[in-house]
């Protein structure tokens, strides 16, 4: 059996709103944004890089905006990634070392909270 997760549904009160967040301050890439049936719209957006993508629309679920938390975006190098998103004006915090990875976070317009990880690549170190 083969189960990937490749799309998360992310509750926001404002899809237009929502959507110029992910792709101008985060960078997403947007790969549809279609009303499949009046009342359902579905905005699917994809991180560079990402085999995994976001929804956000209407008609879709009951989630309350904003109630989502925790979602990871993994990046090989920390401060460029931070300085990527700052760039863009994404309200990223500074980064936390907790124990040989670093975290930050970030939230979108509607109180949705991403954490930031990064995973350096493995292989052999610089000495």
């Amino acid at each position: 059996m083969e189960l990937r997760l490749e799309v998360v549904q992310v509750p926001v009160s404002d899809v237009d709103r929502a959507k110029a967040f992910y792709t101008d301050k985060v960078g997403f890439v947007l790969d549809h944004d279609v009303e499949h049936i009046p009342g359902m719209r579905v905005v699917q957006l994809t991180p560079p890089g990402s085999s995994a993508s976001i929804v956000i629309g209407t008609g879709m679920h009951s989630m309350t905006p904003g109630s989502l938390e925790g979602l990871q975006l993994v990046v090989p190098d920390m401060g460029a990634a931070r300085r990527e998103l700052l760039r863009r004006g994404a309200p990223v915090s500074e980064a936390h070392d907790m124990g040989g990875f670093a975290f930050a976070y970030f939230s979108d317009p509607d109180g949705n909270r991403w954490v930031i990880q990064e995973i350096p690549p493995k292989g052999p170190r610089a000495s």
